[in-house]
């Protein structure tokens, strides 16, 4: 295996200089595209913060594959490392100016995560996880809640803005937590809420239609900061499953419980 400390190191430089990129488009006039539907938005900053980190990782680590939501794969299939990157997850956000994005860098090592880097440049807050190592918020180790109940918890959420049948389901789930939990948020960024129950910010959060980039960091860092993340009705999580469930681990079950039952009633 490569030496930790050089993955993150350049994980971490690539995150930055994404995050200038971000800073220098952002509050301006954007170049805003579509690419499934009107809902499904890309802008000319996440192109040029893409390429900016595909520059950076490729240049150190030429050998490796790498997944990237604008571009795709790349690289040598038959790799064992992964690189999985969203150059601004919470484009929606970022194309609005609402100030809730951010780089999303994750590292798979035969299939697993191994390295997390998510960095939001509007708060200058870089989380970051090495398998086995921990987690943390710039300089600063993190974890996750000691809250053991739903009616205790903060929980967000996500909605799918193409799949008008999933947007249904998880208006199903969003209503039930509502009325179950402290309070339910829907901030717009999968990576962030990953992160944001990995310090505790959130006890938990669940998502549907969700791809590989959007949780590959995120998955690493809360694992690491003493969390659970796994797909609804299992135990471990799948990336070919369009679905998530991310706590601190005490509530975990309680929550996949209640989408359970949701999903099989009629």
């Amino acid at each position: 295996m490569i030496d930790n400390e050089k993955l993150i190191s350049i994980a971490k430089e690539a995150a930055i200089e994404a995050g200038k990129i971000q800073l220098d488009f952002f509050g301006k006039a954007k170049e805003i595209l579509f690419k499934s539907s009107e809902f499904d938005l890309v802008t000319n900053a996440d192109k040029a913060a893409e390429e900016k980190i595909l520059s950076i990782i490729k240049s150190n680590f030429p050998e490796h594959e790498f997944l990237a939501e604008e571009s795709g794969l790349s690289g040598d299939s038959t790799s064992d490392y992964v690189w999985v990157i969203d150059p601004i997850d919470g484009t929606t956000n970022y194309a609005h100016n609402f100030p809730h994005f951010a780089v999303s860098i994750g590292l798979l090592y035969k299939g697993e995560p191994c390295i997390g880097v998510v960095y939001d440049a509007f708060k200058k807050e870089m989380f970051w996880a090495i398998k086995d190592k921990g987690a943390y918020l710039n300089n600063d180790k993190i974890q996750v809640t000691s809250v053991d109940s739903i009616r205790k918890a903060l929980l967000a959420t996500g909605f799918p803005g193409t799949n008008k049948a999933m947007i249904e389901e998880n208006l199903k789930y969003f209503t039930k937590f509502i009325y179950e939990a402290q309070a339910v948020r829907r901030p717009g960024s999968a990576a962030l809420d990953l992160c944001y129950v990995a310090c505790g910010r959130l006890d938990g959060f669940w998502e549907m239609g969700l791809s590989p980039w959007d949780v590959a960091a995120g998955i690493c860092i809360v694992r690491e900061s003493g969390g659970k993340v796994s797909n609804f009705a299992v135990e471990n999580y799948d990336f070919k499953v369009k679905n998530i469930i991310a706590t601190n681990g005490l509530i975990h079950s309680a929550i996949d419980t209640t989408i359970q039952e949701l999903k099989n009633s009629k």
